[in-house]
């Protein structure tokens, strides 16, 4: 039996999810959350062996509770399911450590697939997915910039451009304000980029952000 958390702050969502799962016979849901923190709390509980988990959700989202969980729980299998495009998040996040990502338009049927997957400590990659990567192998010099940044930079860098202050971040990731200006300048520099303005309109225009929320 695989032992399945779900991390959506849709309760609508998760509830789907765990009306389809049950039709599955190997599959059971043993915990939900509706946030990133909520998803750390599962995990450090809760005895799980794949989580389901969405990218944007109020407070701590997805993207910044993927690190700590993995480091937390480094044998949970991590199947993002967002409303986002592959192509927006995708790679950065299985660099980071998640063990597949899908898009929620996908057929149900594929989530089932790569959750059974990745229980056998292995990654569901789509032909999607495959052919991003395929892209930044081939390109390694011609990198989009936030795909120079490192996992936590580009963490700062979402939230900035949501026009989160530092304070804000800092508590939200656990960091201090210096950190989080460290980072900052950090971003602003591989990115070419003089403000936070710039990082909003880089970040709108690039759809990481924006109108795609809608979607989550």
């Amino acid at each position: 039996m695989i032992k399945i958390g779900i991390v959506d702050d849709h309760a609508i969502v998760r509830s789907g999810l765990k009306q389809f799962f049950s039709d599955q016979v190997d599959l059971r849901v043993v915990g939900e959350a509706a946030s990133g923190r909520e998803a750390i709390d599962l995990v450090r509980n809760v005895e799980l062996d794949i989580l389901v988990m969405d990218l944007s959700m109020p407070g701590q989202s997805g993207i910044d509770a993927l690190a700590m969980i993995r480091a937390k729980a480094p044998d949970v299998g991590i199947l993002i399911l967002s409303g986002y495009p592959e192509e927006h998040y995708a790679v950065n996040l299985i660099r980071q450590g998640a063990s597949g990502y899908l898009n929620k338009e996908c057929d149900p049927m594929e989530i089932v697939n790569a959750i059974r997957v990745i229980s056998l400590g292995k990654r569901y990659i789509t032909p999607a997915v495959a052919e991003l990567l395929a892209q930044q192998l081939n390109r390694k010099n011609d990198a989009t910039p936030h795909e120079q940044l490192s996992e936590r930079e580009f963490q700062v860098f979402l939230k900035l451009a949501k026009g989160e202050t530092a304070g804000d971040i800092a508590k939200a990731l656990s960091l201090s304000v210096k950190t989080v200006s460290t980072y900052r300048t950090r971003v602003m520099e591989k990115m070419s980029l003089a403000s936070n303005s710039d990082l909003t309109y880089y970040a709108l225009k690039n759809k990481l952000i924006g109108n795609y929320s809608a979607q989550l």
